[in-house]
Formats: C-alpha cells, structure tokens, sequence
C-alpha cells in the first residue's frame, strides 16, 4: 500500500478552501491545521490534545469549533475530483456515545454494534457512494434532536435533514439508499416529490398488489387496476419476472402495487432455497426504470457508508468530543469524519481506477503520525531533510509501525 506525503493533503484541503465562498484567511489557516492535527495525533482527539500538538492554545480551537463551516460544500467538492460514473447517496444514523445529561439531543438511541438502545447521542450520516469504486464519501452528519424531535418522529427529523439540502444533494445524485427501518410513506413521499428516487428494503411480508394487465371488461364502472395480492409462497410467473443466479438464488422482479404507498413500486426480490427451504428477501426502488441488478447492487453497497464510520471511530475521534455546544459538536463530528474523505483522496490521486490498492486507515493514520514526530526532530535538530542518505532514512520512519509498509 503506497502512501503520499502528508503535504499532499494539506495541498488537497487549500485548493478546495479556495474554491469555496466566505472563506476568509484566518479561517483558512485554521481548518487547514486542524485536519492534520486529527489525521496525526495518536489518543483522544480533544481541545487539550489538539493544544499539545498544535500551534494554538486550548481556548483558540474552542472558539474555532464554535464557528460556522460548510462541510457540505467542501465535502461535494473534494468528492468531485474522485467521482465515479454511478453514484448514489447513503442515508444512516449513528449512536455517538455521551455521558451526561446537558449535552443538547442527549437520550436514550439505538446502538447497532451493542444491538440495544444506550445513552448518547446521535448523528445521520449522509454520504456519496461511488458505486464502480465500492467506497464511501462522507457529505455531512446532522445531530438528531432528540429521541423525539421537536415533538416530531425520527423519521419526519431524516426526512428534514435530506430536503433542507435538497439543491446540493441532487447535485450528487437523485438516488437516496436507506435501509428497511426508512420503508415509510412518511419518508418516501416527500423525496418523492422533491426530485429524489429511493431504494430500501422492504418486510418479508409486505403487502404488495399486482398489477392488473389483462383485457378489461366493457360497460360501467372502474377499470380493474389490480390483480390480486402477492403470495409469496406462490409467486405468479405471468406477473413478475424471474433470473436464475445460481443453484440457489433466483431473482424476480416487476412493477407491482405498494399499499402503504400508494403508488407502483419497482419490486426486487431474492428467493434462496438452501438445504430445502425456501427463504426471500425483498427491495424496492421508486424508479419503475432501473435494473434489478443494479438495485441489488446499490442496496449492497450501501453498507459502505458504515466502514466510513468505522473508519472515524477508530482513527479520527469520531466519540471523543467533549464538548457540549452544538455547533463544536457538529464541527468535531464532520472534521472527523471529513479526514477519512481527504485520507482516500489523497492516497489515490495519483492512481488509476482499476489499480486502486486497498484503503487502510489505520495505515495512514500511523503515517501521518510518523510525520509529526519526524518534522518535529527535524526542526529541533536542524536536520536538511532533502539530503540523499537523510531521504531513504526519513522514509523508513515514516513507514515505521505500518501494517502494509
């Protein structure tokens, strides 16, 4: 795995700052550094830790955090260099954890990894998938309110959260990809309406209706739409379509009635029959146009959006803010997972698509802190670095503890 130097990112985050508005000098210096310090600093990623590495005092990153930046825009521009033919947008919560009860939004959210409800916060993560490439973008992480927001469900609060950015995300993509729990009319219809074509999965036993092909019968009354409810022990041939995948997979597909939509859905179902029994799996689309394949496929890659946050817990600090405002708050959390974007960026600039080497965080992560160290003893030491012999030994530091050197 072949890493550039760390000058690279920092080059990668001025030429996006100088793309975007409002950007004034000191804000410029200052976002600049921060995204080093949280790819190089090894330990919490907190005010403390930032002043022992950084140039600044503790109270100048407090107020820093506490200022307004767009990491949206910054975010569709970074991923614009690295953009890819079929892209899609991944929609995700994610349990934060928090001590304490002053933290705004604070309460009681689901937890996948713990597979129980546990106290914290939480944040929905929106992301760019490039589809040919099999990774992640982060765009931007919105705090969740509360358990309940603002009097409101979870799901009218995700909704919110995509249409308050509708311009910039359809920029992206028109295609938003959630999982099961966002299969509600409450969600779908406004995306819907707004421009945007949603993919998720659907119940086992979701009440779907096919549609009525036959002749219709003269004289009065209303034309039959329908041709009765799906069985999904006996699925209709006549009505839907089937693939064989294997000798164990079959898909079927066709354009059916969803009840608790109202409206036709593009259906996508898998049938498996393992050691005799059979079993499915069923996901939609609301474009009645797109390839089975190709919603199974970006249903799939959704799951990329969660090594993204794998990625920032494990590397970047993505729990360790301490603080309790909410505009720091949501300034750590987007810094954070923000650098994993400019890591992958960075490290395959210079890479053809189809020779792209295997993105390991914790790699750069270790890389960049060898850099740290190194530019400090350099300093100290008065040490010409462009040397020849100081060359091949400075990059042995610099590799030095990687995984794949």
């Amino acid at each position: 795995m072949t890493f550039s130097e760390k000058s690279n990112c920092k080059d990668i985050v001025k030429s996006v700052l100088k793309k975007m508005h409002g950007i004034n000098a000191p804000q410029f210096k200052f976002i600049t550094e921060v995204f080093g310090l949280f790819l190089s600093i090894r330990g919490r990623l907190n005010f403390l830790q930032l002043a022992r590495y950084g140039k600044r005092c503790e109270q100048s990153y407090r107020n820093g955090f506490a200022k307004h930046f767009d990491f949206l825009t910054f975010n569709i521009a970074l991923f614009k260099e690295q953009e890819g033919k079929r892209i899609f947008i991944a929609l995700d919560p994610s349990y934060i954890s928090k001590s304490g009860k002053c933290t705004p939004g604070v309460g009681y959210f689901w937890s996948g990894v713990a597979g129980a409800a546990k106290w914290g916060v939480e944040i929905t993560g929106i992301a760019a998938v490039d589809l040919d490439l099999n990774t992640a973008y982060h765009l931007e992480a919105v705090q969740t309110p509360g358990p309940k927001p603002n009097g409101g469900t979870l799901v009218e609060h995700y909704t919110k959260v995509i249409l308050d950015r509708k311009d910039q995300l359809l920029s992206v993509s028109k295609y938003i990809v959630a999982d099961a729990y966002f299969s509600k009319n409450k969600f779908i219809a406004p995306l819907n309406e707004n421009g945007f074509e949603v993919i998720s999965r659907l119940r086992n036993d979701a009440d779907l209706l096919y549609l009525f092909t036959g002749v219709q019968k003269g004289g009065q009354g209303r034309p039959k739409e329908y041709d009765g409810k799906i069985n999904y022990d006996k699925l209709s041939d006549h009505n839907l379509t089937f693939t064989k995948i294997d000798n164990q997979n079959t898909i079927f597909h066709g354009v059916v009635y969803a009840k608790f939509l109202k409206k036709k859905i593009n259906l996508v179902g898998v049938l498996t029959n393992k050691k005799g029994k059979q079993s499915h799996k069923l996901y939609f689309t609301t474009d009645l146009e797109m390839r089975p394949r190709e919603v199974l496929e970006m249903y799939g890659a959704r799951f990329q959006i969660e090594f993204v946050f794998r990625d920032a817990k494990q590397n970047t600090g993505l729990d360790h803010c301490q603080a309790r405002d909410p505009e720091k708050l949501h300034f750590h959390w987007n810094t954070s997972l923000t650098c994993v974007n400019i890591a992958k960026v960075a490290h395959w600039k210079n890479e053809i698509n189809t020779e792209r080497q295997p993105f390991s965080m914790a790699d750069v992560k270790t890389l960049y802190h060898n850099q740290l160290l190194v530019d400090r003893f350099i300093v100290k030491f008065g040490i010409n670095p462009n040397k020849r012999k100081n060359k091949k030994i400075i990059r042995e530091l610099l590799n030095y503890g990687k995984i794949a050197a």
